[in-house]
């Protein structure tokens, strides 16, 4: 698992900002542990913490664990930086 940085992408909650904990990421999404709840369909930015560029994503899912924090789903837009970035990060997050 590595951090990364949330961040929301939309106008009311542009300053919304958030460290989280990734879990697994793919060509099409990433699992990441976040303190607060995010809202279905929420654009977010998530920037790895080896100093990437923010990759955008959608919530497709958030669930509230036992311990009072939340597991996100998010599914990445295409984009030509996804898959440099997918390369660098594979061998870093287990």
């Amino acid at each position: 698992m590595m951090e990364v940085k949330l961040a929301s992408a939309e106008g009311a909650n542009a300053e919304r900002r958030e460290r989280g904990v990734l879990e697994n990421i793919s060509a099409l999404g990433a699992r990441v542990h976040a303190g607060t709840s995010w809202q279905l369909g929420e654009k977010v930015e998530v920037t790895p913490a080896v100093g990437e560029v923010p990759l955008r994503a959608e919530v497709v899912y958030c669930q509230r664990q036992s311990n009072g924090k939340f597991v996100l789903g998010l599914k990445f837009r295409r984009s030509p930086e996804l898959w440099s970035i997918l390369e660098k990060l594979k061998g870093l997050v287990r």
